[in-house]
C-alpha cells in the first residue's frame, strides 16, 4: 500500500522516522521541490495506523507545493507528521529527536508548526537542527503564524466579496466561521472590524466561549450541522480538512466560501467538490492560496524575520485571489482548477530539477 500511495502522488522522497529510545515515530514526505527546498509543517496526531499517517503526509505535502507556489514563495511543497497523542506523548526529548531527523536531510526539508504542534515546540526542535521555523522571537522567530494565516483569509474574502458584490468588503454581510481556534479567532476579529456580521461554531465551547466574552455581539450556533444551514454570505472552514464534502454543499446557503482549513475539499477533478460548487453558483476560494500567509510567515524567518515585509506579502493574497477568480470565469474553470494552473505554470518553470543541498534558493521559476 505505501508504495502504491508514492506512485499516486508522484512525491520525490519520503522519509520514516523511528527512535526507539523516545518512542518517535515520524514521516517526512516532498513532493516537489523544483521551486526550492519543501516547506511545510509538523503535524503531530494520534493516527490510527502508519498507513493513515503515510496517507495524509502524502496529501498535505502535495498541496504544500500548490500553496507554495502560488505564494510566490522560493520553496516546494513539504510535510511532517509525528504519531501519538501530543498531550501524552510530546517530550522534549522526542522533539529534538524528530529536529536531529529533518537535520538529516540537509536542507530540504524545513519544518514550521501545524496541528498539535507550537512554538515552544519549534523552539525545542529547533535545538537539534538549523530548519525549523514558526520559532518564538526570543529564539529569532516569527512567533505564532496563525496572525498572517488569518489576514491572508482575510484578505482572500475581501477578493471574492469585490469578485462576487463589487467591493472589496464584508461590511454588512453574515459570514460563518466554522472553527475559532487560532485562526478563526483572529479572522473573527478582522470581520468585526471590517463591519461583518459573525456567526461561529467549534467543537470546543470553552473556544467559543471565551469569543463571546471579548465580541458579545457575535452570534454562536450548537455545532457545524447547524452553521451550514444558516443563511450566510460567506462560509469559512477553519478547523481540519474536509470541509467541504457534497452533503455540505448541496445544503450551504452562501454566495462565497472562504477560510483557512486545508484540504476543504474531498473529492478532486472533473465533478468534484470544487465543480459541485460552481454548479450552485457558489464562488469558492482555495484554501491553499488563501492560506499562505502562514507560510509566507515562517518563510520571512529564513531571511531574518520583518513583519511588515511579510505582511505586506500576505496582503498579496487580495490581488492573488482576484486573478485566479477572474481566469476561473474567463475559462469556465472553477477556481480550484484556476488556482492549480497557476501553481502549475510556476513550478514549471521552476526546471522541475529537486533542489539538493548546495543548490542556491531563490532562483527558479521566478
Amino acid at each position: 500500500m505505501a508504495t502504491d500511495l508514492i506512485d499516486l502522488t508522484g512525491h520525490e522522497q519520503v522519509a520514516f522516522c523511528r527512535d526507539p529510545e523516545t518512542g518517535l515515530r515520524a514521516v517526512i514526505a516532498l513532493h516537489d521541490t523544483a521551486l526550492g527546498p519543501g516547506l511545510g509543517g509538523t503535524r503531530f496526531h494520534p493516527y490510527a495506523s502508519m498507513d493513515h499517517a503515510l496517507a495524509d503526509v502524502l496529501r498535505l505535502s502535495r498541496a504544500m507545493t500548490s500553496k507554495n507556489a502560488v505564494a510566490g514563495l522560493d520553496h516546494g511543497g513539504g510535510k511532517a507528521v509525528i504519531v501519538g497523542d501530543p498531550t501524552r506523548d510530546k517530550t522534549p526529548e522526542l522533539l529534538r529527536a524528530y529536529g536531529r531527523f529533518v537535520e538529516s536531510l540537509g536542507g530540504r526539508y524545513v519544518t514550521a508548526c501545524d496541528v498539535g504542534t507550537y512554538v515552544a515546540d519549534m523552539d525545542v526542535v529547533g535545538e537539534s537542527t538549523r530548519w525549523a521555523t514558526g520559532r518564538s522571537p526570543e529564539r529569532g522567530g516569527a512567533g505564532d503564524s496563525s496572525v498572517l494565516t488569518a489576514w491572508g483569509v482575510f484578505q482572500g474574502m475581501r477578493a471574492a466579496a469585490q469578485h462576487v458584490w463589487g467591493e472589496p468588503t464584508l461590511a454588512g454581510r453574515r459570514v460563518g466561521i466554522a472553527g475559532v481556534g487560532k485562526v478563526g479567532r483572529r479572522l473573527t476579529e478582522h470581520l468585526l472590524e471590517d463591519g461583518a456580521h459573525v456567526v461561529v461554531t467549534d467543537v470546543s465551547d470553552d473556544a467559543v466561549r471565551s469569543l463571546l466574552a471579548d465580541h458579545p455581539q457575535v452570534t454562536a450556533v450548537a455545532d457545524a450541522y447547524d452553521l451550514v444551514r444558516t443563511d450566510l454570505d460567506v462560509y469559512s472552514p477553519n478547523a481540519l480538512g474536509g470541509a467541504l464534502d457534497d452533503h455540505t454543499v448541496d445544503v450551504l446557503r452562501v454566495q462565497v466560501v472562504c477560510g483557512g482549513a486545508n484540504n476543504q475539499l474531498t473529492s478532486e477533478g472533473g465533478g468534484g467538490t470544487a465543480d459541485r460548487l460552481r454548479a450552485r453558483g457558489i464562488t469558492y476560494a482555495p484554501d491553499f492560496l488563501v492560506n499562505a500567509g502562514g507560510v509566507i510567515q515562517v518563510s520571512d524567518e529564513l531571511n531574518g524575520f520583518d513583519m511588515d515585509r511579510a505582511r505586506a506579502r500576505t496582503t498579496g493574497i487580495f490581488d492573488q485571489t482576484l486573478t485566479v477568480l477572474r481566469e476561473a470565469d474567463e475559462h469556465d474553470v472553477s477556481p480550484a482548477v484556476a488556482a492549480d494552473r497557476l501553481a502549475e505554470r510556476r513550478i514549471a518553470a521552476g526546471g522541475r530539477r529537486p533542489w539538493l543541498p548546495g543548490d542556491p534558493v531563490g532562483t527558479r521559476g521566478s
